[in-house]
């Protein structure tokens, strides 16, 4: 890892109820990412996707760190015992602030409201060039079709500045999603604020 890259970010569902396609994804991801040397930070959930992933990253030698509101930690949904850290905010925002503090790259897995909004953030970020780093939606089984075409729809109707591809990868599988990560040369995406 030349790049810097160590701990990687996964933004995913905390649903149970959901098809074995994307619990497969999720293991998939993590297992990649403990493979390649690299940690994981998550949500610090026992539940859905986002556990799925940091397990399998914990099953094959890599380290879990994860950030959760009080109030879903007074829930219950916390799962500490795994985790080299585990760290609680006050709320979501102060949560997705940790997150992004102590990693150095993004991926989104399939998601709801909160996956969405938390990989919204992260493409402002980059877009306005608070962020360099690498950034990626793991579209598992099409998942995210709909979310990509709109994004080249804001590109072609110039609501964006620039390309897209500047600002998201979009990977097809857990492989394609780590190389990506692993050939990653930090870039400036130009925004509209610049003259």
């Amino acid at each position: 890892m030349t790049n810097g890259i160590k701990n990687i970010s996964v933004f995913a569902s905390a649903a149970n109820d959901i098809s074995e396609i994307y619990y497969k994804a999720a293991a998939e991801l993590g297992k990649t990412i403990a493979d390649n040397g690299y940690d994981i930070v998550y949500g610090g959930s026992h539940r859905g996707l986002m556990y799925a992933c940091a397990k399998a990253v914990k099953d094959n030698g890599g380290k879990l760190y994860a950030v959760m509101p009080e109030k879903m930690v007074d829930a219950g949904l916390a799962n500490p015992e795994d985790c080299e850290e585990f760290h609680i905010t006050e709320g979501m925002r102060e949560r997705k602030a940790k997150l992004d503090e102590i990693s150095d790259a993004v991926i989104a897995l399939a998601g709801g409201i909160g996956t969405l909004e938390e990989m919204s953030e992260m493409m402002v970020q980059k877009q306005l060039g608070y962020s360099n780093k690498p950034t990626i939606i793991l579209n598992t089984n099409g998942f995210y079709d709909h979310l990509i075409e709109f994004l080249h729809t804001m590109e072609a109707e110039r609501f964006t500045h620039g390309k897209i591809s500047d600002i998201v990868y979009i990977a097809d599988t857990a492989q394609d999603a780590i190389e990506y990560i692993n050939n990653y040369v930090p870039q400036r995406v130009f925004s509209r604020l610049d003259k």
